[in-house]
């Protein structure tokens, strides 16, 4: 077979072949989901939030937070973040809202992707996407935690120090936990007990925390705090019920739920609006 026909064969398969597909862009919206199997960034065109006034018994956390996404989308320098603690007292809600506030403020400034837990292994294969993109991204990871054999904590390790290539200047990461280490405390102490040189193995996955430039931590709210968010929300609602009432039912259903916290204050809000006829 000769040259010639050798050249026409894979000129011919070359046009068989598809093109390969364009990488994931940030244009169209100003939040997506990252599918790591498709390669994509699929668009988000409502993100599920509450405005930032809203959110009550946080205002410390509040204003570090917003701070920082505000610097980022102004393009100055910004720390990653995680912000952990307490269930329900609005760690993933306040990464919402100040990704909003900040689009407010300076306009297509800032995408939001959320990466889920189950795919942190591919953080690295993201960032490689976004690196370059005129866009700022914050990428955001809801209730990250690592279990005792879980690797994936690798992936996250190299992109919070920054590995060879660095961090995207475009690109922060926050991440919001339960845990304050990422690892619950039985695991800490079983590769503790388990491992040869046990300060070592318990080190490389409790440092994990210490390469968030910020810690920001969420705390049980107490009661009046919790009157707080309900009358919040009661206001933007403008539910028609007296204070007193409200409090009232708010204390029973806090009873029923077994605690107070910002979601609870949000569903008994919800539960509230609906038995008053009133739209959200």
């Amino acid at each position: 077979m000769d040259n010639e026909l050798l050249a026409r064969i894979a000129t011919a398969l070359e046009r068989l072949a598809p093109p390969p597909a364009p990488p994931p862009s940030l244009e169209g919206a100003d939040a997506f989901v990252w599918h790591p199997g498709r390669n994509e960034l699929t668009p988000v065109p409502k993100v599920s939030r509450v405005d930032i006034v809203l959110l009550q018994g946080v205002a410390r956390q509040k204003e570090i937070i917003l701070e920082n996404t505000l610097r980022f989308a102004r393009g100055l320098p910004a720390n990653n973040a995680m912000l952990w603690g307490a269930r329900g007292m609005g760690k993933s809600s306040l990464v919402k809202a100040a990704h909003a506030e900040a689009n407010r403020l300076h306009p297509n400034s800032l995408a939001l992707i959320e990466i889920h837990r189950e795919d942190i292994r591919t953080l690295p294969d993201l960032l490689g996407h976004l690196r370059g993109q005129e866009r700022r991204a914050l990428v955001f990871c809801d209730d990250l935690s690592f279990e005792k054999e879980d690797a994936d904590y690798k992936a996250l390790k190299s992109v919070l120090d920054g590995g060879i290539e660095g961090r995207p200047a475009n690109v922060l990461f926050y991440a919001t936990s339960n845990r304050r280490h990422l690892m619950s405390r039985d695991m800490i102490e079983n590769e503790r007990s388990t491992a040869i040189h046990s300060g070592e193995a318990v080190e490389e996955k409790v440092s994990l925390s210490d390469r968030f430039g910020l810690w920001v931590g969420f705390h049980n709210c107490d009661q009046d705090t919790f009157f707080a968010m309900i009358d919040g929300y009661a206001g933007a609602m403008d539910l028609p019920i007296s204070q007193e009432d409200l409090h009232a039912a708010a204390v029973e259903w806090s009873v029923t739920r077994g605690g107070r916290s910002g979601r609870v204050a949000w569903q008994f809000i919800q539960e509230m609006a609906g038995r008053l006829g009133v739209k959200g």
